[in-house]
């Protein structure tokens, strides 16, 4: 029996990086995916992962929907309710950098970022939790940082808006227990996409990997692994909780 035979999972931010890789280990498990991607430029790689989903026996369609817009976001959960007839899992992956030190940061670079980041975790949360109040059960998964959890000098809004994220999570959980709606979160630390590729200039990736007792960056795979865990039966009694997948760097 696969940990989410059945399911049908909602993802953000899905079409590359941490958020593909979540799509694939969810449906290797059974549940069928409903994701979106913000731009044009995403959609190709959008469809070729509605492919390889399709691939694995599960249903699964791409949206093109921002998480970061309210509006979208109602339109988005109709739109997977009406095709998917229910929604048991949501991953609220989303997320951008505008890194700078707060001397030079302009109120528009910090609104960007906590627009993205925890505005949209509100903005899906608030639409998921209607059907999954209604089937009783649920699994909300936000992804937040180890930045959210240490701060780190030039990434103020970067840290505000994850550790923003952890807050919300522990609030929900508290809402919505006594419905078995679940709420927890995720803190990666560096990890391998897109996204962080600038890790590895010159010798920068030695100096990073310094500060993590395991030694290495994590791969989308290791995020996705908790995010199965926090997804499946296997988290029943965990709410509220924000797990540090960040090799120790917190320590």
């Amino acid at each position: 029996m696969k940990l989410l035979e059945g399911k049908v999972a909602i993802i953000t931010g899905a079409a590359r990086g941490i958020g593909e890789a979540v799509a694939l280990k969810f449906a290797e498990q059974g549940a069928h995916i409903a994701f979106s991607y913000v731009s044009d430029s995403s959609a190709d790689k959008a469809a070729a992962l509605v492919e390889k989903l399709n691939a694995l026996g599960v249903k699964a369609k791409a949206y093109k929907s921002n998480a970061a817009d309210y509006v979208a976001c109602e339109s988005f959960v109709n739109e997977v309710i009406a095709e998917f007839n229910q929604i048991d899992i949501c991953v609220n992956n989303a997320g951008i950098s505008k890194d700078n030190l707060l001397l030079r940061m302009t109120p528009e670079q910090w609104n960007d970022v906590i627009q993205v980041n925890l505005n949209s975790v509100f903005n899906m949360t608030k639409q998921v939790i209607k059907p999954m109040m209604k089937a009783k059960n649920g699994s909300i998964i936000n992804m937040s940082s180890v930045i959210g959890e240490m701060g780190n000098a030039g990434q103020s809004s970067y840290a505000a808006s994850k550790a923003g994220v952890i807050g919300f999570t522990k609030s929900i959980a508290k809402e919505l227990g006594s419905r078995n709606v679940r709420c927890n979160a995720i803190a990666p630390g560096f990890v391998e996409t897109d996204m962080t590729s600038y890790l590895n200039d010159g010798d920068g990736a030695d100096k990073y990997k310094s500060l993590i007792p395991l030694g290495k960056f994590a791969s989308g795979e290791d995020i996705a692994n908790v995010c199965l865990f926090l997804a499946s039966n296997l988290s029943s009694y965990v709410t509220g909780q924000t797990i540090s997948a960040c090799g120790g760097m917190n320590i």
